[in-house]
């Protein structure tokens, strides 16, 4: 990598060279476009990494113990058997804005995907009682640590647990980003979530943010994209979208046969739609009226 100098958009001249010079190949440098996974903002530790004399965590950091669940099909690193299988460490860049007691009820652990990358998985159970699971496939550029704070809020507002995993290459999923890695990655955590907490398919709702639509709308489909997804689908576009055109959106509710009415957010861009009040009235009424009747 080149040293550090004048950025431009937030690249150096130095890395503009880099990025667009070494790699001939085009599809390299579309790569290299499509994935930003950022620094860590967690780790996780299996029992055997906690014993005597193990290193505490920094004062700063927020701690929780992972509680474990049987895992017979989908084989896992530190599933073990106990209330402390796994344990989660934020870092101050995870941004953590709640207290140990809900921290408490985020469980991490680790699965296998079919392309042999270990896959960082988080259960976070807002609401115990509730019927459906989202199983949140996130945007680029963040990792598990950085969406926990939002997963507590969002499930905790529209009463749904959530499951959710960090990609090939983030966070603590090993492994290079890729398409590929991508629909592996998710299938993974579809299996984990079946066989790990028992959760029909029919109560599992499928949330793709940004990148995270690409392994969403595969799973979903299995086979051609958005077009082939037999069940209600909700689209949720900022009309100002700065990163994936407002276009895009439309297309996808147009092309979707089972498709609900969409929310298109007016002034909205790729990173603040979440902020408005419409987005979370909207994402509830479809989990507790559409959704059910459908």
């Amino acid at each position: 990598m080149p040293e550090p100098g004048p950025r431009m958009n937030g690249f150096s001249l130095g890395e503009l060279c880099w990025l667009f010079c070494c790699p001939p190949c085009p599809s390299r440098i579309a790569a290299k476009l499509a994935f930003l996974p950022p620094e860590p903002t967690y780790t996780v530790l299996a029992p055997e990494q906690r014993g005597p004399g193990a290193p505490a965590p920094a004062p700063a950091q927020a701690t929780a113990a992972a509680a474990a669940q049987p895992a017979p099909q989908q084989p896992e690193e530190g599933a073990g058997a106990g209330p402390s299988a796994c344990s989660l460490h934020l870092s101050e860049r995870a941004d953590w804005q709640y207290s140990q007691r809900e921290l408490d009820a985020v469980e991490v652990f680790f699965s296998r995907t079919a392309r042999d990358n270990r896959l960082g998985c988080m259960f976070v159970r807002c609401a115990p009682s509730s019927r459906y699971t989202l199983l949140f496939s996130h945007g680029n550029a963040v990792d598990l640590g950085q969406m926990c704070s939002f997963y507590i809020g969002l499930g905790s507002r529209i009463n749904c647990n959530i499951f959710s995993y960090d990609y090939s290459g983030y966070g603590v999923s090993s492994g290079k980003p890729s398409e590929k890695n991508l629909y592996a990655d998710i299938d993974a955590a579809w299996q984990a979530l079946r066989t790990r907490y028992g959760v029909s398919p029919e109560n599992i709702i499928l949330y793709g943010q940004s990148i995270g639509t690409v392994p969403t709308v595969d799973l979903a489909s299995s086979i051609d994209k958005i077009s082939k997804v037999t069940s209600p689908v909700l689209v949720i576009h900022g009309t100002e979208d700065e990163v994936i055109d407002f276009s895009h959106g439309l297309a996808m509710y147009e092309r979707c046969p089972r498709a609900v009415e969409p929310l298109w957010v007016e002034g909205a861009g790729h990173n603040d739609i979440e902020l408005y009040a419409q987005y979370l009235e909207r994402l509830k009424q479809f989990i507790s009226h559409e959704l059910p009747n459908s």
